[in-house]
């Protein structure tokens, strides 16, 4: 009976003293400058149990000594702290003020960010700056997630983008929205200096706003306003190098010798009769009754009067160049309490890692907005200029098909090499 009540003593008090342990615990959060910080999320870490600050930053949340607590806000570096002896457990969050108050344009509202309840990705546009790409899509690859784009290696850099997947047969590109007003235009012809801030609008709710256009997603672009104060100048100029990482191993003259025979062989057809100036040197083997080529046979002139000589070129290299990008920006902008000015001049060129590519844009804006009549009307414009050059790679398919015993020059280095009597008629690439 005694070792009965001794166990009843000892268990009741093992949860007096846990049920002593549990506590409310108290605390305010705050930022740098002492300001409350209200709808903070507070988490305990061990319990799985959270709550938020209210609109004064204060909080309370069950707890024992020795648990975490961690302290999460938007726009803020989470901090975690553990419970001590007392039941007060304040934090300070190095709260950026800019992430806090950021606008989020959705097309005829805008919303803070951490009032934000669509499905809307928010592009870091100074990251986008640090690409030397011609088309400021292009630059988003790996910076937005479910955002699938491609391209084809052009100098103007053209995207294809995904956002909702592929919903028809013909056109699954997004809608884009600059500055209020959807657009055609090509993006590689909008100069990325001139974009303050991008939005992406994923989900279905921008149909509301822009109707079946927006089937395939929203993107929407906002560009750079004066401000108010003082007249300010800014440039930025930037030279950077392209090439191949990986370059396609063409067929040398023998190499591509080999492979003709093999063809005509495998037909049932005379080698040597190919019109290519390939002879061949080959047989029939005795035991296995089976071709056999013995050696490539190329003449030292292609044609009879001496001019064009048997060469092993290796045309992929020799339409392929260095690469050159550069990009210069110049802004110049000013505000008062009446009106805001911005002018924008950019100059950018692409020379394209294949010969005769390239592309070339020179663009300007001016945006402007004034207040007049004591600011019952408001006056303005967006206004684009830009001109585009380009000149897209068609010889790429011919130097794939050029034959490498051609020669680029005549024997002179003045004349070109090309086809032939015989030959097919492929245009020399480097000519072209």
């Amino acid at each position: 009976m005694r070792r009965v009540i001794l166990c009843c003593v000892l268990v009741f008090c093992f949860m007096a003293n846990t049920y002593a342990q549990i506590r409310n615990i108290s605390g305010t959060v705050t930022d740098k400058s002492s300001k409350p910080v209200p709808g903070a999320s507070v988490y305990n870490v061990e319990t799985g149990k959270s709550t938020q600050t209210d609109d004064k930053g204060k909080f309370l949340i069950q707890g024992v000594a020795g648990q975490t607590l961690r302290f999460i806000y938007m726009g803020a570096q989470t901090v975690s702290s553990k419970i001590g002896i007392t039941a007060v457990v304040d934090a300070q969050l190095e709260v950026s003020a800019t992430n806090l108050d950021d606008v989020i344009v959705t097309g005829y509202q805008t919303e803070r960010k951490k009032d934000l309840t669509g499905d809307v990705a928010i592009v870091d546009v100074d990251e986008l700056k640090k690409q030397s790409v011609a088309n400021p899509m292009k630059a988003l690859q790996g910076q937005v997630a479910g955002v699938y784009i491609t391209g084809n290696g052009a100098p103007s850099a053209p995207a294809t983008i995904r956002i909702r997947g592929i919903g028809t047969l013909n056109n699954n590109d997004p809608l884009y929205i600059i500055d209020g007003v959807p657009t055609k235009s090509g993006m590689h012809e909008l100069n990325q200096a001139d974009i303050e801030s991008m939005q992406i609008l994923k989900d279905a709710s921008s149909a509301s706003i822009y109707g079946a256009r927006a089937g395939n997603g929203v993107i929407v672009i906002t560009t750079k306003k004066g401000k108010t104060g003082k007249t300010q100048l800014s440039g930025n100029a930037y030279s950077s190098l392209s090439t191949y990482v990986n370059k396609l191993e063409m067929l040398d003259a023998e190499g591509y010798g080999k492979i003709l025979w093999q063809a005509y062989v495998n037909k049932n057809l005379d080698p040597n009769s190919n019109g290519l100036r390939y002879q061949f040197d080959w047989n029939v083997d005795a035991n296995t009754n089976q071709p056999v080529l013995n050696k490539v046979l190329l003449p030292e002139f292609l044609n009879s009067t001496q001019t064009l000589r048997t060469s092993n070129t290796d045309w992929f290299k020799e339409i392929s160049q260095l690469g050159i990008i550069q990009n210069y920006d110049a802004q110049v902008s000013s505000g008062t309490e009446n009106g805001h000015y911005l002018l924008s001049l950019g100059y950018f060129d692409n020379k394209g890692i294949v010969r005769t590519t390239g592309f070339n844009r020179i663009s300007a804006r001016i945006n402007s907005d004034y207040k007049l009549f004591n600011g019952a009307l408001t006056i303005g414009q967006n206004l684009s200029l830009t001109k585009t050059k380009e000149v897209a790679a068609d010889i790429i398919n011919s130097a794939l098909q050029a034959l490498p015993i051609i020669p680029v020059h005549t024997v002179d280095g003045i004349g070109w090499g090309g086809p032939v009597d015989g030959m097919n008629d492929r245009q020399n690439p480097v000519r072209v």
